[in-house]
Formats: structure tokens, sequence, C-alpha cells
């Protein structure tokens, strides 16, 4: 290699000496302005067979730029679509609006009341994350539903909050509807909306898209997830998504609009979900004492149960709390699929073993009490059984998307896919690796479940590189994908 480089050096210094030896001033300056002998030359960007001058985004919080629990201007600024739109822009990609924020505090005010539900950003304080407030006291939320909504339309039509079939619903952005029981509007839609009977695709087609982005789904299992599957936020009939979808394909693509969609990732897999073990609580032995005394009863009970042929022994063994000193004792939880003894005054106990979930606020809850003295009720956990209705609902809606998207010949993104790699630290991207670790992975804010501006980014290229193989266009080979190095991971609490 080294006897290599001196015969170049040796070559590049003759071609200098021939022209230092020409009169020709010209030449010279030519010679100066060439490129590198090893330097690779890109091909100039191109639309290929898609036309992005109108481009419209539809979907909920993945595609709005939701991040570390809420919605807030900065993270909104590098949402997937806005990252996307700009290299669009440089194959005749037009204007891209987006209902901003008006701070990045997020949070939600109604006539200058809080609205309850929607509160500001998460920061980190150094050992978890906590409301902007405990770090920045001053931070104040001042987007109000009511005073100051902006002025659409709007190319990002992401809803944080929406289901498949709410994409298709009269109404979804009439204040009004926000304190109806069950509501039937979106406080995020209410600042979007072009009129109180409009829906989200009637606002999406009235801009006669030439191109779209449709990422939808995630809610009608999320909600479910979230809510530990106590039964208060259903997982969507597998009818009811299926007829949502293919109406938002029909009608998305009628005006003959090229576009790109992405399917649902497994949501159990995310941090918000993995993050806390199923046996946090450190005991001494006086206090591990003191538990078992308090469950004696509950024990006993079982033991009766078992004797007169009410339980398995495996159904035994299973329910028996035990506690004892040591750092790794699990949790007290109601578990509603386990044989129901009620009628002897016998509640539903076992405790936690490594198949069961938690989502991540029980783990501020557990320093007082909950999972010991207290037994965790169901919308603190997701049992094996909850897990499994999660993936058969995500597989049917995954077959539907994918079916859908290869019928309209459209670009398709499997997310699912992107965050089975994500988790096993196998997505890398430039020189970063992120992964689904909480805080610490890059992929994801504090809420543990929105992407931070990094894992957008790394998103954005993901659906640059799908298009890329279905239309021709050539961001990836003109070197358009983004670095997504220049993209933060968090935001101080300063920021407001």
């Amino acid at each position: 290699m080294k006897t290599f480089k001196n015969i170049k050096y040796i070559g590049l210094l003759a071609i200098a000496i021939s022209f230092t030896a020409c009169n020709d001033e010209e030449d010279f300056e030519q010679f100066l302005d060439m490129p590198p002998m090893d330097a690779v030359t890109l091909p100039a960007p191109t639309a290929g067979s898609a036309d992005f001058s109108t481009f419209v985004s539809l979907g909920n919080s993945l595609t709005a730029g939701f991040a570390d629990g809420a919605l807030y201007s900065i993270a909104q600024e590098n949402s997937t679509p806005n990252i996307m739109a700009s290299k669009f822009s440089l194959v005749g990609g037009g204007n891209f609006n987006q209902p901003l924020m008006n701070d990045n505090v997020g949070g939600l005010l109604a006539g200058g009341s809080p609205l309850q539900g929607f509160g500001p950003r998460l920061v980190f304080d150094g050992s978890g994350p906590v409301p902007i407030t405990n770090l920045n006291p001053g931070a104040m939320t001042t987007t109000d539903i009511v005073l100051n909504n902006p002025t659409g339309p709007f190319n990002n039509m992401g809803v944080p909050g929406a289901k498949s079939f709410h994409l298709l619903a009269p109404g979804y952005g009439n204040l009004n509807g926000l304190f109806s029981n069950p509501p039937t509007a979106n406080p995020y839609f209410v600042r979007m909306a072009s009129s109180t009977t409009t829906s989200v695709i009637a606002d999406a087609m009235a801009q006669a898209p030439t191109f779209f982005s449709l990422w939808i789904g995630n809610n009608d299992v999320l909600g479910y997830a979230l809510s530990g599957g106590d039964g208060t936020n259903p997982i969507t009939p597998t009818a009811t998504f299926d007829f949502a979808y293919s109406t938002l394909i029909t009608t998305l693509t009628s005006g003959g609009a090229k576009g790109v969609v992405a399917n649902i990732p497994d949501v159990t897999a995310i941090p918000h979900f993995t993050t806390v073990p199923h046996n946090p609580v450190p005991l001494d032995a006086a206090t591990a004492s003191a538990l078992n005394q308090g469950y004696a009863t509950y024990n006993g009970g079982l033991q009766f149960a078992f004797t007169n042929g009410l339980l398995t022994q495996a159904e035994l063994d299973k329910r028996t709390i035990a506690f004892a000193e040591g750092s790794n004792n699990a949790m007290v939880l109601i578990d509603e699929d386990l044989t129901d003894l009620s009628n002897f005054g016998i509640p539903s106990y076992r405790q936690s073993t490594e198949d069961d979930l938690f989502v991540l606020p029980l783990s501020s809850l557990i320093p007082q009490g909950y999972g010991t003295q207290i037994p965790l009720e169901d919308r603190w956990a997701l049992t094996p059984e909850e897990q499994a209705d999660i993936a058969t609902a995500t597989a049917s809606f995954n077959a539907t998307i994918q079916s859908q998207a290869s019928a309209a010949n459209l670009a398709f993104v499997d997310a699912n896919a992107l965050l089975n790699l994500l988790k096993d630290g196998n997505l890398p991207s430039g020189n970063y690796n992120l992964t689904s670790a909480l805080v610490t992975g890059g992929a994801f804010s504090l809420d543990g479940v929105h992407p931070t501006s990094r894992g957008y980014a790394l998103l954005a290229n993901q659906f640059l590189k799908a298009i890329d193989l279905k239309y021709g266009s050539n961001f990836e080979a003109s070197g358009n994908l983004v670095d997504i190095g220049e993209y933060n991971t968090n935001y101080s609490a300063g920021l407001q």
C-alpha cells in the first residue's frame, strides 16, 4: 500500500509540474478545480415516478412528532414527515405546513385552564423522567385549543391519540365533542380541523395530495396495552380496522396519488413495557416476614381450595405468595385469568414472573408499596394472556396493511421488523447504533413509547429507502438520507 501511495503522489506531482510548466493560467485553475482522483461522484437526486409536489401525511402521534409524553414545537419540526418533506423539496416537493404548538413545554389549555390528561413534556432529572415543571417551575403551557389555534391547511395530519377509524370520523375536531361521554373529538384535531364537521381524511383530500404517507393502527392496540388490558380501552375489532384501513387507502389513492404506508410494531417490545422488571422489590428480613404474615390468610385460603379440589397443584404453587430477604422479590398482582374463588372470599392474587410486563409509570409507585402491600390492579400489568391478545390483533392488522399496500402498489415500511432490529441493537445508521433502552438507547423518548428526534430521523431514512425501492427515486444513492447524529435524543428543561 505504501508503494502504491508513493506512485500515486509521484504521478500527481508530475501532472502538477507539467501544468506549472505551461503558461496557460486557465488550464492550471481548471486542474485545481478537479475533484480528487478517488472521489465518488453521486448522482443528482430524482423523484423517479413519484410526484412529491403536494405531500400529505396522515397518522397518529408517531406522525405528529409526539415525544416525551407531549407534543411540542421542536419535536414537531423533527417529525418523520417533516424530515421526509425536506428531502422531497430537492425533487419538486412543495411546502410542508405543520400545526406547530406554541412552545416547547407541551401540554394543552382550554380557555386558559389546563386540559386534563394533556400535561407538559417529560425531562430527565438524573434518575428518571419527570415533568419539566419539576426542574423548571417557570415553564408554562401556552397552547390553547380555544384561544390560539393555527391556520391550515396542514400537510402533517398526524393526530396524537387517533385510531384507524378516527381518521374517518366527522366532527372529530369539534370542541364540544371533548366534553361528551364518551368523548367524540380529539383536542389535537380541534386545533387543526377546517370546520367542526370535517374529518381528518376530508381535510387531507381537500389538498389534492400527489403523494401521501399513512401510518395508522398503533393506537388500535396500544390503547389496550397502555391501560394494562383492563377493558377501559379495548382493542379495535378486526372488522372495524379492516373497513377503516381499506377506506383510507381507497380514498387517498382515488386521485392517482402514490404513497408509502407502514405497519404496526409489536407494542409490547417498547421500553414503556420492558423497563420495569418483574422482580424489582428489595426487602430486609423483617419486612419480608411482615409481608408473609400479611398474606398468610390468603395462602391458607388457597390450601382450603386445593384440599377441596378447586385448584390444581400447579395453580396452588403459582398463586402462593412468598417474600424473602433480598433485592429481587417479585410483585403481587391481580390476575383475572386465575380460577375465580371470590365466592369463598379468596382474591385472584399471584406473584409476577418474567413473562409479565409492567407499564412504565409503575416504577415510581413501587417504593410506595405497590406490588407488596398493595396488589397491582390490572392496569399496571400485561399478563401473558393479554400479550397474546395484542399479538393476535397486531398480526391481523398488519396482514391487512400489507395486503392493502400491495393491492394499491404502494411503498411499504415494515415498522414491526424495524423495532425488532432496534430492540436487539441491530439497526445501525452512520456512526450510531440505537437501541430500545429507555434514556440510554437514543431511539425512544422519556415516555417509553414515542421516538426521540434521532429516532424519528432514523424512521425517515427507512421511509425514504422504501420510496426509493418502489418508485425509483434515489434519496439513498444520491446521498440524501439524513445523518441521524444531527438530531437530539433529549432536550433540557431550559428549552421552553
